[in-house]
C-alpha cells in the first residue's frame, strides 16, 4: 500500500514537474509577498527591542555558527548557510503575529514554508516558477496535516487541545517538502525528507498564555529544521515510510491516533486547501480579530471611549484560554507582544483608534496607560453562536455599557480577512507597502513588489530576502 508520506511526495513532485494551476500560482505569489512584508516590518521593529529581542538572539547564534554562505537573511550584510538563513527569516516572519492563517486547522503555514523555500531556492540557484511550486506544495502539505487534526466533536484542532503549536509542528514538514523540491529530490527523497522532518517539529503554546519570547522563534526553527531535513535526505538519510500513520508515527505521537485521513489526502492536487488560507489585517493573535472588528464598528458608530463603564466580550469558548486567561495577565499584559494575545487589550486598542487597516504595529509599540485602563473594564465570556461557528470562522460579540445605562452591541460572524470576508487586493497591497516601508525607502518597496509580481517568469530568486 502507498503510505501517507508517499502520497504527499507524489503530489509535491507533481507540483514541480507538472506545473501549478494558474489560481494556485497566483496564490503562491501572494504568500511570498505577505511573508516578505511581515519580515521587513519585523526587522524594523527589532530596533526597538535591543539586544534582548528574539530576532537579535537568533542572529547572534547563526553568526557564531558560521558556515558557507548559501542564502540571504534579512538584516545581515553577508550570506548564511541555507538552514541558518531560514531560521532568521522564519523568526522574522512570525515575530509580529501578522502571518496568514488556515481554517479550521488554525495554523500559519507560510511563516515556515516561505522562508525555507526562499533559502533553498537561493542556495540551489532555482528560478521563480520553482519557488512558487515549492511554496504551494509545502503550504498545502502543512495545512492538510493541520486539517487532519481537526475534530468536529471538539470544534477544535487536537493539537491546540493538547497545548501543541500546530504551526511549527506541521510547518516543519511543509518546509521540508518545499526545500526538498528545490534541491531536486525525487518522490522517494521527498518522502524521506518528510520522514526526517517529522522527528524535528516541535512547539508548545504556553507562551500565548503567560509570556516568554520563544514562540516568535517557532516558525524560524521549523523553517531551519525543514531545510536541514531536506539536505539530509539529499545526502541519503532516510525516514520511516509510515512516519505519519504508523504505530509510533506522527498522528499517534501527537494526536493519540485520532486523525482524518480524508482531510489529508482526498482530492490532493485537485482541491487546494491552501487557497482558503486567509490574510491578517491586524498584527495580533487571530483569535482577537473578530473582537477588534466589533470594537472598530462601535467606534465608527460614534462610541466615545470616555463614556464606557463596562465591556463584555463574547468569544468562542475554545479561544478563551488564549485571549482571556489568566485574567490578570490579559487585562495587564507583561509586554507589548503579550498584549497581542489579550482580548481585553486589543479591544481597548481598537476602541481608542489604531492605524493601518484599523489596528497596526505602532499600536503595540508600548503598553499605553489609557488602553490598560480600558482593558481593565473588559470581561470575557463564552458566546454560544461564536462557539458554534468556530473554527470554520472566527466570530465575536461586543456589548458596551455606557454612562446613562445604555448598552451598545455589535456582532461579527466572520472576522475581517476571514473566509466570508476576505481582504481586497487593495487592502493586501496596502498591508505590504506599510510593512515593507518600515525597512525600505519607497522606491525599493516598489522594486521588490515588482520582482515578487514577476516571480512566475523570473530566472533567479536571489536577493529577495536581502535589504538594499
Amino acid at each position: 500500500m502507498t503510505t501517507f508520506a508517499e502520497h504527499l511526495a507524489r503530489f509535491a513532485t507533481g507540483c514541480r514537474d507538472g506545473g501549478l494551476p494558474a489560481e494556485v500560482a497566483r496564490d503562491a505569489v501572494g504568500r511570498v509577498r505577505d511573508v516578505l512584508g511581515n519580515c521587513l516590518a519585523a526587522h524594523a521593529e527589532e530596533a526597538g527591542e535591543g539586544p534582548g529581542g528574539p530576532v537579535a538572539a537568533v542572529r547572534r547564534v547563526v553568526a557564531a555558527w558560521g558556515g558557507t554562505a548559501g542564502a540571504a537573511a534579512i538584516g545581515l550584510p553577508y550570506g548564511l548557510p541555507a538552514p541558518s538563513a531560514a531560521l532568521v527569516n522564519g523568526t522574522l516572519a512570525h515575530a509580529l503575529d501578522f502571518d496568514d492563517t488556515h481554517l479550521p486547522s488554525v495554523l500559519h503555514p507560510s511563516a515556515s514554508v516561505v522562508p525555507a523555500a526562499l533559502a533553498a531556492a537561493e542556495d540551489a540557484g532555482a528560478g521563480g516558477a520553482a519557488l512558487l511550486a515549492a511554496v504551494a506544495a509545502g503550504d498545502e502539505v502543512c495545512v492538510r496535516l493541520g486539517t487532519a487534526s481537526y475534530l468536529p466533536e471538539l470544534r477544535n484542532s487536537l493539537f491546540f487541545e493538547k497545548g501543541l503549536h500546530a504551526t511549527s509542528i506541521c510547518g516543519t514538514i511543509g518546509a521540508a517538502v518545499a526545500a526538498g523540491l528545490l534541491y531536486g529530490l525525487d518522490e522517494e527523497g521527498i518522502a524521506s525528507a518528510i520522514g526526517v522532518a517529522a522527528s524535528m517539529g516541535a512547539g508548545l503554546l504556553e507562551a500565548n498564555r503567560t509570556g516568554g519570547t520563544v514562540k516568535r522563534v517557532h516558525c524560524g526553527w521549523a523553517a531551519h529544521a525543514g531545510v536541514t531535513a531536506a539536505m539530509l535526505a539529499r545526502e541519503g538519510l532516510t525516514g520511516p515510510p509510515t512516519v505519519l500513520e504508523g504505530r509510533f508515527g506522527f498522528f499517534a505521537a501527537y494526536l493519540d491516533g485520532r486523525h482524518d485521513a480524508d482531510a489529508l489526502l482526498a482530492g490532493l492536487g485537485e482541491r487546494w486547501e491552501v487557497t482558503r488560507t486567509v490574510y491578517k489585517p491586524y498584527p495580533a493573535n487571530h483569535f482577537t480579530h473578530p473582537a477588534i472588528d466589533c470594537a472598530l464598528a462601535l467606534r465608527a458608530r460614534g462610541l466615545d471611549p470616555d463614556d464606557i463603564e463596562e465591556i463584555e466580550l463574547g468569544a468562542p469558548a475554545p479561544v478563551l484560554r488564549t485571549i482571556a486567561e489568566p485574567h490578570e495577565e490579559k487585562i495587564s499584559p507583561r509586554s507589548p507582544y503579550h498584549a497581542k494575545f489579550s482580548g481585553p487589550y486589543t479591544v481597548a486598542t481598537a476602541l481608542l483608534g489604531g492605524g493601518g487597516l484599523g489596528v497596526y504595529l505602532d499600536d503595540f509599540a508600548e503598553l499605553h496607560p489609557r488602553r490598560l485602563a480600558l482593558a481593565a473594564r473588559v470581561r470575557c465570556v463564552a458566546d454560544e453562536r461564536a462557539s458554534e461557528l468556530f473554527p470554520v470562522s472566527f466570530g465575536a460579540v461586543l456589548r458596551v455599557r455606557v454612562r446613562g445605562g445604555a448598552t451598545l452591541t455589535h456582532r461579527v460572524d466572520s472576522s475581517r480577512g476571514g473566509p466570508d470576508n476576505p481582504l481586497s487586493p487593495g487592502e493586501l497591497a496596502l498591508k505590504f507597502r506599510l510593512n515593507a516601508a518600515r525597512a525600505l525607502p519607497a522606491p525599493e518597496v516598489a522594486v521588490l513588489d515588482g520582482r515578487i509580481a514577476a516571480l512566475a517568469t523570473a530566472p533567479s530568486c536571489a536577493g529577495l530576502a536581502r535589504l538594499g
